[in-house]
């Protein structure tokens, strides 16, 4: 094996590591993808979780944004530092043909909240998870080969109303941090003064009411992305299928423990995850297109700065090995569910 080559496989073997323990829902939809797409996928979600811990785990935020500023002029010099995350993201920048606008705004969204942006209202919002979010949607259906502006858009959808519904979910975790993502103007209609909430988090039925009109908006977003799932090549279909359903899922979580996010974090118990994945995997070929709907406005710049950007890629996905994926997938899922309750996988226990 050419030392490159190893050198590579190496990197992404990490950054998937690095996934299956930071982010589960990811990791379970990704189990769908074919290599082709998965393994710069892993490459990019890993790269962009580093980015995320870094400024949230360190002492001095502004100082570790510029730490990861200098990482990413590096990256698109072609001289990544010497991390296993920012060498596999190098490759999947030259591959193809990512513009840095889109990993910067990302950064951007980090800077935000290093600086302790507030947010008035759900176009506020909508332009923070667009940096943080729409931007990782955005650069996986670049992976994916396709880079028509109506796709975009649809995938920018899903990456903001996936960050919503994580705002939804960590209301105590973000408020404990000093955090506070929910809109003040929405806040202050229930009669709720942010900075009063802020110094001594409390849960009832205004901040209920709060959260559920944050989910209803993540719901429509949800449900505007769907026609761009259909416009994937049909061996990614099931991956970003299942991905809007589990992280929807957290958000009837959260609505099941009615809507109280302060006192409790929604899990979505491991059965129900394998029921959704099958459930996107059945329905992901017969999704229907319609009419193309203008991105949303907060998300504009990243459908621009691709629509601006050379064509150097074309994804070749094949389709025709999903059963095996699918059959993997599932039993994976399974093995985990099993040793996440103290149980033997039915495999070992047959050894």
């Amino acid at each position: 094996m050419a030392e490159p080559y190893r050198n590579e496989r190496a990197d992404l073997a990490r950054c998937r590591a690095m996934i299956k323990v930071g982010s589960k829902s990811f990791f379970a939809a990704s189990l769908l993808l074919t290599a082709k797409v998965r393994d710069p996928a892993y490459a990019l979600y890993a790269f962009c979780r580093l980015a995320d811990d870094a400024v949230d785990l360190g002492h001095d935020r502004l100082a570790a944004l510029a730490r990861l500023e200098a990482r990413l002029d590096a990256v698109y010099a072609g001289k990544p530092v010497d991390n296993a995350a920012d060498r596999a993201f190098t490759r999947v920048v030259e591959r193809f043909a990512i513009p840095r606008r889109l990993p910067e705004a990302l950064l951007e969204g980090l800077r935000w909240d290093a600086e302790g942006r507030l947010y008035h209202d759900l176009a506020d919002l909508e332009a923070y998870a667009t940096r943080v979010a729409g931007t990782v949607g955005a650069m996986m259906t670049l992976i994916m080969g396709v880079r028509e502006p109506r796709t975009l858009a649809r995938a920018t959808d899903l990456g903001i109303a996936m960050q919503l519904t994580n705002i939804a979910r960590d209301v105590g975790e973000d408020a404990a941090n000093g955090r506070l993502y929910l809109p003040r103007k929405w806040l202050l209609a229930e009669g709720i003064d942010p900075d009063a909430w802020s110094r001594n988090p409390t849960f009832d039925h205004r901040l209920a009411i709060v959260i559920e009109r944050l989910l209803e908006a993540a719901d429509e977003l949800y449900a505007r992305s769907t026609p761009g799932i259909a416009e994937l090549p049909l061996g990614c279909r099931p991956a970003m299928r299942a991905a809007g359903r589990l992280y929807a899922e957290i958000g009837r979580e959260v609505a099941r423990g009615g809507y109280d996010s302060l006192s409790r974090r929604a899990v979505v118990p491991g059965r129900r995850k394998i029921g959704l994945v099958g459930r996107a995997f059945i329905e992901a070929p017969f999704l229907g297109q319609s009419e193309p709907a203008q991105a949303l406005p907060a998300a504009q710049f990243l459908i621009d700065a691709v629509t601006n950007a050379p064509v150097t890629w074309r994804a070749e996905i094949p389709w025709w090995d999903l059963g095996r994926r699918f059959g993997r997938m599932i039993e994976l899922m399974f093995v985990a569910e099993a040793r996440r309750q103290g149980r033997r996988p039915y495999r070992e226990a047959q050894a």
